[in-house]
């Protein structure tokens, strides 16, 4: 994948240091950096999961967990119908300004609604989830029968040279109910959230999604609007984090003040019976 745009981006420094505010106060902001630098990263994944299941004018997407909305985006230009669910109102507010209809999220025990889909994807709310099994749940419930649930996880950490970085959220989490990011990337971990849901395996891939970014001060934003580094800033604060981050991003700091992380995300397509 190319390298996260650099226009009217000043590398710094390798040793100064970036303002990093507090998480309550940086909502806004993490999720501005999540649509302007992260998200972008895993256009390759969407792409091929869009490919795979030939997305088009009769595909009814609903992205569960959407964030910002560029899958959305991305489906919406091949023709298909789009909507998604996103919690937070600050990633909500982004994705209405791509004219995209995103909802805050329905009630787990609410009835099918008329618009169930026919393609339910769950692309970022997978890593570090309290209740993976519950979500996809909720995945198989909005998809019509014959239709198509999309799970997507990292992939073995032995193949994302990311893992190192994202260790920083494991070690400064504490003894809070942080989760690893990588506990859905052993085999067969996926596909065992299937069946109680009702759904049923029908294939799988691996994408290379390369982490890019402009400069050092871009990759911790970037990694920081995840989410995954929540439990560790109201643990050990936001700027002990962000410094750890650096320290930790140094091995993949390039001659010309960029960053680069090669990582393997998997996606799991499972049916809903018919």
């Amino acid at each position: 994948m190319a390298s996260a745009r650099t226009t009217g981006t000043t590398v710094r420094p390798t040793g100064a240091r970036p303002h990093h505010p507090q998480p309550g106060a940086a909502r806004p902001a993490r999720a501005r950096d999540w649509a302007e630098i992260q998200e972008r990263m895993l256009v390759p994944l969407y792409e091929a999961v869009h490919d795979r299941l030939e997305v088009g004018p009769a595909t009814s997407v609903l992205g569960l967990g959407c964030r910002s909305g560029l899958a959305l985006l991305l489906a919406a230009g091949r023709g298909a119908q789009v909507t998604g669910q996103e919690p937070r109102d600050e990633l909500r507010e982004l994705a209405h300004g791509r004219r995209l209809r995103v909802c805050a999220g329905a009630r787990p025990t609410a009835a099918v609604p008329r618009s169930a889909h026919s393609l339910v994807t769950v692309f970022e709310q997978l890593p570090g989830c309290a209740e993976p099994g519950a979500v996809v749940v909720e995945a198989a419930r909005l998809t019509f029968p014959g239709g198509h649930v999309v799970l997507a996880a990292w992939g073995p950490p032995e193949r994302c040279q990311s893992a190192p970085v994202l260790d920083v959220a494991r070690r400064r989490a504490g003894r809070t109910t942080a989760r690893d990011p990588f506990e859905l990337s052993t085999p067969g971990t996926l596909e065992d959230l299937l069946a109680p849901a009702g759904l049923r395996p029908a294939g799988s891939g691996r994408v290379s999604c390369p982490f890019a970014y402009a400069d050092l001060d871009s990759a911790v934003r970037g990694l920081l609007s995840t989410g995954l580094f929540e439990a560790a800033e109201e643990f050990s604060g936001a700027s002990l984090v962000a410094k750890e981050l650096e320290e930790a991003l140094q091995p993949y700091l390039c001659a010309d003040g960029s960053v680069r992380m090669e990582n393997v995300f998997r996606y799991l397509i499972a049916e809903r019976p018919r």
